[in-house]
């Protein structure tokens, strides 16, 4: 039987203020609409045509709370991209490989390479990735495969908008310091980014009473240096605070 997802749920600032010029500023995360689970891709309110980028997704999956696979897939309904799954999980995830961008200077950024245009100032490939928490956890979030750039939860996530949660952002499966944070993609799309410590980790207020988009992002070395000049990784986890009973 296939099983719509259902939602359940699952400071002080600390690190240096960086400005960014990021090439995309966009990611993709998870949210609920109409009580199934869909992938966005935008940043604040905007939702910017999800459907027309489902056939650029992978690694579509969905883990129970061992974090072993379940059957996921996703399917446009409208202008939603909905997941459905074989069974309820505790941790959604996808990926969003988005080209290569480049500019010369402050020009606007181009889907081009450096051979398409070599005097490029700045040339990165991106690639989007979203994790969601669908279910209690009953043990510490896991580096998940094909997450390159992945944002967990260190300890509990609190009841209550406000409180102080810690967080590490993952590279690779290891703690990256550098990473650039805000806590709410959504919300607060243009807030002053903060920097993961030397151990990956960073400590920000939990921001909604609903729904919370937090987004890292990390410049990695480029993997093919005659294209592009780095690959920049936006990563976002997302988690639900329930309200007080109506």
């Amino acid at each position: 039987m296939r099983l719509k997802l259902a939602p359940l749920v699952a400071v002080a600032a600390a690190g240096m203020i960086l400005p960014t010029a990021a090439a995309d500023a966009h990611g993709i995360w998870f949210e609920q609409r109409a009580k199934q689970l869909v992938i966005v891709y935008g940043i604040g309110a905007d939702d910017l045509e999800t459907v027309k980028r489902l056939p650029m997704m992978e690694k579509i999956k969905a883990y129970d709370a061992d974090y072993q696979p379940i059957a996921a897939s996703a399917r446009a309904f409208g202008p939603a991209v909905v997941v459905d799954t074989d069974a309820q999980p505790t941790v959604a995830a996808a990926v969003l490989p988005y080209g290569v961008w480049s500019r010369v200077g402050d020009g606007e950024f181009e889907k081009k390479t450096l051979e398409e245009m070599p005097n490029a100032t700045v040339s990165t490939k991106n690639v989007k990735y979203a994790v969601s928490i669908q279910g209690p956890l009953t043990k510490p979030l896991a580096a998940l495969p094909d997450q390159t750039l992945q944002i967990i939860p260190v300890g509990e996530i609190p009841a209550m908008l406000g409180s102080p949660l810690k967080y590490q952002v993952l590279y690779m499966g290891k703690p990256i310091a550098g990473a650039r944070m805000i806590n709410d993609m959504i919300n607060d799309p243009d807030a002053k980014e903060q920097m993961t410590g030397a151990d990956g980790t960073l400590t920000m207020p939990v921001r909604n009473q609903g729904l919370n988009v937090i987004r890292a992002v990390y410049d990695g070395p480029t993997d093919q240096p005659k294209l592009y000049k780095q690959i920049e990784h936006t990563a976002t986890l997302s988690f639900v605070l329930p309200h007080k009973p109506e």
